[in-house]
């Protein structure tokens, strides 16, 4: 008699999900499931590429789904505190709402639908709504790349300038908004008119730039905005929190040394803790570049990397590249809302659950107390 060895229903699943991943890459690519009126947006490249693992898509349908959603709340109550609590009303905080309304717009525009594509494994909204989604995530991105760099100008701007500088307006703040999203704009519409092009990521779920394409009309485009809109608000974030750092840190001096003279410890009642102001305003710089680098380098090297064809590039990695670039919407609300002081009291008053309340000698916050260093006058 021969034994039957008995086998689970568990067994058979696995067996059975094992066939269907290992039938993947058989014969077929990721380009298969593509609708026929999106074809002549795939670059010939990804067709050498089999298709994603189900997994993978799963695992970035859940993914953006999460970023989705904590973008959306965390950034919609930045703009609900700022603009409903008086004394945050500032020239000032009208670019931290617009950066946080930039990044409310992008992850409203682009996570829901990259979750329903990924739970298809394909773009499934047609050509147009491809060249859209890739022209919002290039115009949300631009506005709040600019914005941060008209942040760190501002703070610039108070601590270093101090009462020399000219008081932020209103109508100055609106202006510079009202500038980045025209910006912006010029850039994101150039591919609209011959200057590259919006197609397909390279899992198909998702639409950017054209970096693959082998006219140099096409690359000169991905050369010059990375100058625009990468390298140079980049530069000028690090310049300015540069200068910031030294003008706290020349400030902390005068303050110790005055101090010494009068025999007292500190000029200050918030000196208690052992933190030299210049340490802690050279962490939030830190912080704010770090994150800002982290967010939006991935996704340049990756298009570097399709226009000087260096390296080959896969599906997968176009995909993480633009995700890590959309987390930048995330954290935003933590960098320049959760951690403004007055944002804080706000958000403990309106949603106490939510908040998390600092001691009362915590209550200054490094670029608020910098910036009564060098007060200016109303406007």
């Amino acid at each position: 008699m021969s034994a039957v060895l008995y086998r689970g229903p568990a067994a058979e699943a696995l067996d059975s999900w094992s066939q269907h991943v290992a039938s993947y890459g058989a014969n077929k690519t990721v380009v298969d499931k593509v609708s026929a009126d999106m074809l002549h947006m795939i670059d010939p490249h990804w067709y050498q590429f089999p298709p994603m693992n189900p997994l993978w898509h799963g695992l970035l349908g859940f993914t953006i789904g999460v970023l989705g959603l904590i973008s959306i709340i965390g950034n919609g109550m930045v703009i609900y505190i700022f603009m409903n609590t008086n004394n945050l009303k500032t020239p000032s905080n009208l670019l931290v709402v617009n950066l946080a309304f930039s990044d409310f717009l992008m992850m409203c525009a682009m996570s829901p639908v990259m979750l329903i594509n990924c739970y298809y494994e394909t773009w499934m909204f047609g050509p147009f709504a491809c060249e859209l989604y890739g022209c919002a995530g290039s115009l949300f991105g631009c506005a709040s790349i600019w914005t941060m760099t008209m942040i760190a100008f501002d703070r610039y701007s108070v601590i270093v300038k101090g009462i020399a500088a000219k008081p932020m307006t209103n109508k100055g703040a609106l202006t510079r908004i009202a500038g980045i999203w025209l910006f912006s704009l010029i850039w994101t519409l150039a591919p609209f008119f011959g200057w590259n092009r919006y197609v397909p990521e390279g899992n198909m779920t998702a639409c950017g730039t054209d970096y693959l394409a082998k006219e140099w009309v096409s690359r000169s485009y991905i050369l010059v905005y990375s100058v625009f809109v990468y390298f140079m608000p980049l530069l000028l974030i690090i310049y300015s929190y540069y200068f910031i750092i030294q003008a706290v840190a020349a400030h902390e001096k005068t303050m110790r040394e005055q101090a010494k003279k009068m025999n007292v410890a500190s000029l200050r009642s918030s000196d208690s803790s052992n933190t030299s102001a210049e340490c802690k305003l050279a962490k939030i710089a830190l912080m704010t570049i770090s994150l800002w680098f982290m967010a939006w380098t991935p996704y340049l090297v990756i298009n570097y990397t399709g226009v000087f064809e260096s390296a080959p590039i896969s599906p997968l990695a176009t995909i993480w590249g633009s995700l890590f670039a959309k987390a930048n919407a995330v954290y935003n609300p933590i960098v320049y809302g959760i951690s403004h002081p007055k944002y804080r009291a706000a958000l403990y008053k309106k949603f106490p659950t939510l908040s998390c309340q600092v001691s009362p000698d915590e209550n200054e916050s490094m670029a608020s107390s910098a910036t009564t260093l060098t007060e200016k006058p109303a406007a």
